[in-house]
């Protein structure tokens, strides 16, 4: 499975804040400096990120962003989905195949989404992070 690259600076950014202390925020430029992303291209990133409750945004000289919830609370679903929309079954090229081979293809490809959303949905940010030692 490949990732966009607006799904990976989502993933860097989440796991740079959980890394942090949640109770202070941390500037986008910070964010963007450490990670090496675009700081307009992850601004808009996470925008998308909050308007999901999976960060929040503090305006003001001593704003930024911060996980909304626990890394454990977090998936990797989630921050797909925040940033990618709902993961479904892709629209396959279809024309001039039998009805039958149609449905059971689609219902096919459908049976493979449910089971990346699930496998998704069960990796926590918190299993991404480095322990500290």
């Amino acid at each position: 499975m490949k990732l966009s690259r607006t799904v990976e600076y989502a993933v860097q950014a989440v796991l740079q804040l959980a890394e942090h202390d949640r109770a202070t925020p941390v500037p986008c430029s910070q964010l963007a400096h450490r990670g090496k992303m675009p700081e307009r291209f992850l601004l808009q990133i996470l925008r998308n990120l909050v308007t999901h409750r999976i960060l929040s945004s503090t305006r003001g000289v001593d704003g930024g962003y911060a996980l909304e919830r626990a890394p454990d609370e977090i998936t990797l679903l989630d921050v797909i989905e925040a940033v990618d929309g709902p993961l479904q079954g892709s629209q396959t090229v279809t024309h001039g195949m039998p009805p039958e081979a149609q449905r059971r293809l689609t219902a096919a490809l459908d049976e493979v989404t449910t089971a990346t959303r699930v496998r998704l949905a069960a990796i926590r940010m918190s299993s991404l992070i480095a322990p500290r030692e």
